[in-house]
This record gives structure tokens, sequence and C-alpha cells, in this order.
């Protein structure tokens, strides 16, 4: 009779089974549920990082100033708008068409401390000539280097004096000075050329002279060797002037 009574506790219904039985049971079945939550996340991790879209930074276009481009300063890149990748020649508007030569012998750079810092100064000697007897010279200073050149030439234009000249070369020597400069100045035959250095070049070309022997002695400061050579251009006289002013024209004649 015992064994007919004994009531099997699996074959009860959940709501009758013991009190211990249903705690034992959700115990068990808590670490699986627990186990099962980060695995499920670890597996949806990937999905979400596959589903998101990768956009790819679009290229550089040619002759563009990006990070990594090939068109910075100092690289091998050419801009597509200047033939060759070259800068063109600067223009200066404010030049006058008159015809005149133009040249820039020397500009010099002064600095000045100031309470902000240190402001700059340029000053530009300019020598300007017609190249058939007429040269000037002129001296100006700006904050900026275009403007003192615009200055200097300015400045030679309104002082261009004569020179007295035998075709290309000199009527004869010449020696003048100014300040430390001393220039020697004489003719030479046609074929020679211009023997001198830069400054008395300069200034011997926009006077119009082709053939002369030139030396400079004493100073190398650019503007006086610049107005000794023209202060000696200014010096020359031709033969029919020199009888002119001795009162001899109309013997020679």
């Amino acid at each position: 009779m015992a064994e007919e009574t004994k009531i099997d506790n699996a074959a009860l219904a959940p709501e009758e089974q013991p009190t211990e039985t249903v705690a034992l049971v959700a115990k068990e079945s808590a670490p699986a549920a627990e186990k099962s939550e980060p695995a499920a996340e670890m597996s949806a991790a990937p999905a979400a990082k596959e589903a998101v879209p990768v956009t790819e930074s679009p290229a550089p276009a040619a002759g563009t100033r990006g990070r990594g481009g090939n068109d910075r300063r100092g690289g091998g890149g050419q801009r597509r708008d200047r033939p060759g990748g070259k800068r063109p020649p600067r223009r200066f508007d404010e030049k006058p068409d008159d015809g005149l030569t133009e040249k820039v012998i020397f500009i010099n750079r002064s600095t000045k401390v100031v309470k902000g810092g240190r402001r700059f100064g340029f000053s530009a000697l300019v020598v300007v000539g017609d190249q058939e007897g007429k040269v000037g010279l002129g001296f100006g200073k700006a904050g900026e280097v275009i403007e003192s050149i615009r200055k200097g030439s300015d400045n030679a234009r309104a002082e261009q004096v004569s020179v007295s000249l035998l075709g290309d070369t000199l009527p004869h020597e010449v020696y003048s000075v100014y300040g430390g400069a001393r220039v020697l100045l004489r003719p030479a035959s046609p074929g020679t050329g211009i023997i001198a250095g830069k400054t008395a070049r300069a200034v011997l070309e926009a006077a119009g002279v082709k053939n002369v022997l030139s030396k400079s002695l004493g100073s190398n400061n650019p503007t006086n060797v610049a107005k000794a050579t023209l202060q000696g251009l200014r010096r020359l006289r031709l033969e029919r002037d020199v009888m002119k002013i001795r009162g001899l024209e109309k013997a020679a004649s």
C-alpha cells in the first residue's frame, strides 16, 4: 500500500510540485539565461559593425593645396591655369608707357624696432633713360618694395638731364668724384662694349652709351657710384660746345 500511495513528484503539475523542487530548478536555469545574454550581445555587435556603411573621402583634385597634395610650397605640382606651371611676369599698372628704359640698381631694407615688434622700410635707387642722351637717377623710400620703386621711378623721370655723346661713345675722358666714390670714364672704339661694373653699367646703358671703358675707384656704395657716374656724364662736352663757350664758333666756321 505504501508503494501505491507514493506520489511521483515529476508527474505532478508545476503548481503541485513541492516548493524545494521549484527553487532548485529556478537556480539551475538562471545562470544559463545570464550566459545566453552576453552571447547574444557579442553576436549582435559584429553584425552592427558590418551594417555601418564605409564612406571614402574624395581624393584631392590636382593643383589643390591639401594635406598630402603634390602642389605644396616647394613641391613639383603645376597650376593648370598657368602654362608650364610658371608664374607670369609681374606688371606695374602705374608705370607710364613713355618709351623710357627703367632699371632698379639697388634696393635696401631698413629695420626699426618699435613697441609692437619690428617695422621694415625699403629704399630703391632707379635709373631711367631714353638711350639717346637723356638719363635720370631717382631715389624712393616707402614701406613696401613696389611703392619704393614707383617713387624712385617718378623722381628719376622728373630729374632727367641731357648728356653729350659722340655717336655711341664718349667725346673725351672724364674723372668724377662723389662722396667716397671715384669713377673714371674713357671713350672706346666700336665693338668694345660697356666695360663697367653693375652700377655704372646701368647708368651708361640708360644714357645710350655702347662703347666705353670705366674704372670705379674708392667706395663701392651703389648710390655714390651711380651719382659719380651721372656727374661725369654731365661734364661731357662736344667740340662745338667748347668752341661756343670760348667764342671761337665764328672763326671755326
